[in-house]
């Protein structure tokens, strides 16, 4: 499946004659969204080796797809460039790099919402299993906090030589500066001890409604420089809104009421008795 994809968007390249340029429309960062969560997900099977990476890589891969397919209805997928966007440099580093980014981003909330269910449903759900997926959520947002940042700051520069000026507060602007702090937010709590493993899954779980809505959510505000693209959706991207908000008051008001500081309890370890005589 990520061959077939993979021959998909190199042969948007080629129909379009934009060598290297992998996202050109909405349409088409839908379908870069989901093959670099794929890529990302492997990667991180080829690491841990638990299954976990390689599903949640075909799930992402898989809503996206859908997400793509819905776009593609309402018309052509490869429709005449604005003349701000008909830059191919800039497509291929800016857009390419921000739109990796998010696939980072969505695939962390993914592994985070696998922590927490698994946690919740799970009774075997042990302490091995707990830091090997929280160690994979937090090297994904580290990977992801790096590629928004140089994307938000490639697109500044790629601002000013189009409009003269780095950073004007455009909507899509301040979006990408919202996925970059949201990242800074995450890493910063979890070395800070602000949160423990819970929290930094339910922290990255928001994380995906924040990219959610500074990737395709500032297209259904129709103002600012960046209004272009698709405009229609916003009952999907408020649907995906809902569940991920519902889901993480309700795993917050349940991690609550059981009285738990340290997230989902993982099965516990049992340990050697010390041998009479011995100093322990």
């Amino acid at each position: 499946a990520f061959a077939i994809h993979t021959f998909g968007l190199l042969s948007r390249m080629y129909i379009q004659e934009r060598y290297g340029v992998f996202v050109t429309n909405l349409y088409s960062s839908a379908v870069f969204v989901g093959w670099g969560a794929v890529l990302l997900g492997t990667l991180m099977e080829k690491f841990y080796k638990n299954g976990i990476g390689a599903a949640m890589a075909s799930l992402v891969g898989f809503c996206t797809l859908i997400v793509a397919h819905h776009l593609a209805m309402s018309g052509d997928t490869m429709e005449m460039m604005r003349a701000v966007l008909d830059s191919n440099f800039w497509l291929a580093t800016h857009v390419t790099v921000i739109t990796f980014g998010y696939s980072a981003m969505f695939l962390a909330g993914a592994l985070a919402l696998v922590f927490v269910l698994l946690g919740i449903f799970r009774r075997n759900f042990n302490k091995e299993t707990a830091r090997s997926l929280s160690a994979m959520v937090y090297g994904i947002t580290c990977f992801a906090t790096l590629f928004s940042l140089v994307g938000t700051i490639l697109g500044g520069i790629w601002a000013d030589q189009s409009w003269g000026r780095f950073w004007g507060w455009d909507p899509k602007e301040n979006g990408a500066l919202m996925i970059v702090l949201m990242n800074l937010i995450i890493l910063h709590a979890r070395a800070g001890g602000v949160v423990k493993e819970f929290g930094l899954h339910i922290l990255s779980v928001f994380g995906a409604v924040v990219v959610g809505f500074s990737w395709w959510g500032v297209n259904m505000l129709g103002v600012g420089l960046h209004s272009y693209g698709f405009t229609d959706g916003a009952r999907t991207l408020y649907l995906f809104y809902g569940v991920e908000l519902i889901f993480i008051a309700v795993v917050l008001a349940a991690h609550k009421l059981a009285g738990n500081g340290q997230g989902p309890q993982a099965t516990p370890q049992k340990t050697a008795e010390p041998k009479k005589g011995l100093e322990v």
